[in-house]
């Protein structure tokens, strides 16, 4: 009978000194005592293990046990007697055991953790873990540290619950667990903020070090992917609280405001991998964005947050941030830098953001990367809301800051739809200057002028794919009627009757040549598919169609000759609105001739 075996075990052991114990021993207590768990005898070898005459084998080879142990208590069900005493046994194992080789045992049970299992068995293993680490006398920080950092790099692969229904089922366990992990780093923060209560010159910073490491690996994951909203139908949203206590960890030992304002990097190695040294900073610029949003949009911690700083201020402390988020592709990170890039321009005033902070890197790459947002997000909801915060951003600047936005903007969105946009806020902020609303010296005179020289001309002159261009094309000579009718020859407060001449050079004119050449290749291609039309046996025959250089999916005759006077049809709408700017323009010209003669 196993019990028996192991009786016998312990008795031979009993007679010997600590000293003396081989690895025989070991090996024979090993498998003596995974036969009685295995058998059902945990009763039995929880009493072996309770008497006190049995202190120092336990002490020395119970550590043994912890593999065996943990498969029983996930084979058990949890109403089980027998899993209610190899819990005990787990218990005594941590209170009795050689507390450096129980350590080493539990971590290697969290590390062989896989799948479903993972959270199962760091939960179950923590409470022991942290009774053996605050045992722990020599090493005990890089322990900790071990500890944790084996613990998130085991949880780190499991799916972030995104969904409310997903949060409220918690499939894996992963909320529970994240919260049970900080519950058990708890002990070691109020150790790291007594030694500093207790002194001022605080030198041991390694425990400290290490829990920093923990709290700026959660915020990656799960917190930079997590679904932060306050959801309805959840009381107590799990990674809100999980993102509380966080912030509180950071809190207590002095590293929420430092990593906030000063974006405080801590003791991070020194690697000769410059790809490793990548990884690290990437790591670190992904945590502090989520620290950000975490303050700045769901306000956890914000009444620690001092209230000196400005709002120009703070949007230049965060651009960083907002632009780590903005260049990822996950909804969820998406969002967080939307919501965070709004937040700060929504405690701004209009045109309160002076121009100089243009001078920023930041201040130029986020628009750029909102921009993006706006053209290649699958996600409408998304690609609307960087659109509103791309106009927030706009407003507010003042007006040379405005004028440098939009040159840029015009020379690196290489998006018809962006640049359109822009031509029709230069013709917002012109309407302003005219109407005598501000005194507005950027978009009059020789600076609109230059401005103007990047509107009013075809990228690529007569041969510009208009189609393509369609949307930056009407946007300009809408500007331009605008100009014409607004501003008389005899003010030329914007400069325009000035360069007339030049417009008509750079633009009108090969404007006139691009639309009768493109005319003249849609009508030829209509013509041609309407002749194979009937030459084919059925004008259901599919083929392909290439508009604007881009290949269109398979299509009908029928479906292509629609798409062809579509075109036309833009063609046509172009050529209405030229044609009434070259009116108005001859018409002006003509009064003044008439008033000088």
């Amino acid at each position: 009978m196993a019990v028996d075996e192991l009786q016998a075990i312990i008795q031979r052991c009993q007679i010997l000194e600590e000293v003396d114990f081989k690895g025989e021993d070991f090996n024979l207590f090993q498998v003596a005592g995974q036969k009685c768990l295995e058998d059902g005898y945990a009763a039995q070898l929880l009493e072996i293990i309770q008497n006190e005459k049995n202190k120092v084998i336990i002490k020395n080879m119970g550590w043994n046990l912890i593999s065996p142990l943990v498969r029983c208590i996930f084979l058990y069900k949890q109403e089980d007697d027998k899993r209610e005493h190899c819990l005990k046994i787990l218990d005594q194992l941590a209170q009795l055991c050689n507390p450096k080789e129980l350590f080493l045992g539990l971590l290697e049970q969290i590390e062989q953790a896989s799948g479903e299992q993972v959270c199962q068995t760091v939960m179950l293993l923590l409470q022991p873990l942290q009774t053996v680490l605050l045992k722990l006398q020599n090493k005990k920080a890089y322990s900790v540290g071990l500890s944790l950092a084996m613990i998130m790099n085991q949880l780190t692969p499991l799916p972030v619950p995104y969904t409310k229904q997903q949060i409220q089922e918690d499939k894996l366990g992963l909320c529970q667990c994240c919260n049970a992990v900080v519950h058990f780093a708890k002990p070691f923060v109020n150790e790291v903020v007594k030694n500093m209560e207790e002194s001022s010159e605080y030198n041991d910073m390694e425990l400290k070090e290490e829990l920093l490491k923990f709290c700026m690996k959660s915020l990656k994951y799960p917190l930079l992917t997590a679904q932060l909203e306050q959801l309805e139908g959840i009381e107590e949203h799990p990674l809100r609280n999980f993102a509380t206590e966080i912030i509180d960890i950071l809190w207590d030992i002095r590293e929420l405001i430092p990593l906030l304002v000063l974006h405080r990097k801590g003791k991070n190695p020194h690697w000769e991998n410059q790809e490793f040294a990548d990884i690290e900073r990437k790591n670190y610029a992904d945590s502090l964005a989520c620290l950000s949003y975490l303050m700045f949009v769901q306000h956890f911690g914000i009444d620690c947050f001092p209230v000196v700083f400005s709002p120009s201020y703070l949007l230049q402390c965060n651009m960083m941030h907002i632009e780590v988020l903005l260049k990822r592709t996950e909804e969820s990170m998406l969002s967080k830098g939307l919501d965070l890039f709004e937040s700060f321009l929504l405690r701004m005033e209009a045109n309160s953001l002076l121009h100089q902070y243009l001078e920023f890197r930041d201040f130029i790459n986020v628009p750029q990367d909102l921009v993006k947002v706006m053209t290649l997000c699958p996600i409408e909801h998304l690609r609307k809301k960087s659109l509103n915060i791309l106009q927030l951003f706009i407003d507010k600047f003042d007006a040379e800051g405005k004028y440098t936005l939009f040159r840029c903007l015009l020379k690196t969105s290489n998006h018809a739809g962006v640049e359109g946009y822009i031509i029709k806020n230069i013709k917002d902020q012109i309407h302003l200057s005219l109407m005598k609303s501000c005194d507005n010296a950027w978009f009059t005179g020789h600076h609109l002028i230059s401005l103007l020289d990047l509107v009013l001309l075809l990228p690529e002159g007569a041969e510009t794919d208009l189609l393509q261009n369609s949307d930056r094309i009407m946007a300009s000579l809408n500007l331009l009627r605008y100009l014409v009718i607004k501003d008389c020859e005899s003010d030329n407060q914007t400069g325009v009757w000035t360069a007339l001449a030049k417009i008509e050079q750079n633009f009108l004119k090969p404007l006139h040549v691009g639309l009768n050449m493109s005319k003249a290749h849609y009508e030829a291609e209509i013509k041609n598919k309407k002749e194979n039309r009937r030459e084919a046996h059925s004008s259901n025959t599919v083929c392909s169609l290439t508009v604007s250089g881009e290949k269109m999916p398979a299509m009908t005759t029928e479906m292509q000759l629609q798409v062809l006077h579509s075109a036309l049809f833009t063609f046509d709408l172009i050529e209405s609105v030229l044609a009434r700017v070259e009116e108005l323009i001859e018409v002006k010209v003509k009064a003044v001739m008439d008033e000088n003669s």
